[in-house]
């Protein structure tokens, strides 16, 4: 079955000022791929042969062509492509379509699931590519229909826990802690490598319902309050900020570090009597689903911040 995909702007510049853009495509400084989806991915340069997320690079002319061949096993065989055609001095024709042929699965997976958000994708790019190399777009013009955004949902970064390490800032916060715990999250392309921005993200914007148990938490009867999702600053480097607060039932520490690919966030406690061990007990089975909510909201909203800046920085 045949699948037949054609995405086309006009844009006003010519192949030599969108070839240095086009070769960012997959890399870790993408210029073009909106930060809010699932990355495109290469495992090298923009070269022939170079794959990824998207297939591997069959063709490639720089600020001209980009081929792309869909990889075996997947039910589609044919091809993707970027091409750039002149039209005059100062604008030039910015194409993608795709190619293919398709088993009834993938046919049937390309229209329900695939194209919508292909399209979405390839909207946003021609925005982001147009934004870059011209004043003429200041803002993203693409509206995505409410099936886009639901497909993109299902595309954000996600917190998960992983085994604690105790590194960092966070390895000599509490020599003694009781427990500890950490967990990470991918850091799409464009959001801030500021652990400081992170940790605003992560405790000032809670979502309603783990606000809600924040604050409820400050009418238990046997532990100090303070303000919910508040924490003093100990100590801070370039990559990594650590917080905390001591109280009468415990002493909290937490470290949220930036590294290149993802942001890791660090938590330990130690608890001083039996007012802070009941507490623990109390908290210690939603913490991890309060936790995570934190993170995976904090990723959402600073990526969703640098795609309203993204056209900017890319045209800088």
């Amino acid at each position: 079955m045949r699948i037949r995909n054609i995405h086309a702007r006009v844009v006003d510049a010519d192949a030599d000022d969108i070839a240095p853009l086009l070769a960012t495509m997959g890399q870790p400084g993408d210029l073009l791929y909106p930060p809010l989806w699932e990355p495109m991915r290469l495992d090298g340069p923009v070269a022939v042969g170079a794959s990824g997320t998207h297939g591997t690079i069959s063709a490639y002319e720089p600020g001209r062509l980009i081929e792309f061949t869909f990889p075996d096993g997947i039910g589609v065989t044919g091809t993707h492509t970027f091409t750039v055609t002149t039209l005059d001095r100062e604008r030039s024709l910015v194409r993608h379509e795709v190619d293919a042929e398709a088993g009834p699965t993938a046919w049937l997976a390309w229209k329900l699931l695939i194209e919508p958000s292909h399209d979405a994708v390839l909207e946003q790019v021609l925005d982001r590519l147009q934004a870059a190399v011209s004043t003429a777009l200041a803002a993203p013009a693409t509206t995505l229909s409410g099936y886009a955004r639901l497909l993109r949902w299902f595309e954000r970064p996600r917190a998960r826990a992983v085994e604690p390490s105790r590194t960092g800032l966070i390895s000599d916060a509490l020599p003694e802690a009781d427990d500890s715990d950490m967990f990470v999250i991918e850091r799409r392309r464009e959001t801030p490598a500021d652990p400081d921005a992170w940790a605003r993200a992560i405790f000032t914007d809670p979502p309603p319902w783990a606000g809600a148990l924040m604050t409820a938490r400050q009418h238990l009867p046997w532990i100090d309050r303070g303000e919910p999702g508040t924490f003093a600053v100990i100590e801070r480097n370039e990559n990594e900020v650590l917080l905390g607060a001591d109280a009468g039932h415990l002493d909290f520490r937490t470290a949220v570090r930036c590294e290149p690919d993802r942001v890791v966030l660090s938590g330990a406690v130690r608890l001083h009597n039996r007012r802070g061990r009941a507490y623990y007990a109390l908290v210690r089975r939603i913490h991890p689903l309060i936790v995570r909510a934190l993170l995976t909201r904090a990723a959402r909203r600073l990526a969703r911040e640098s795609a309203r800046s993204g056209a900017a920085r890319a045209a800088a």
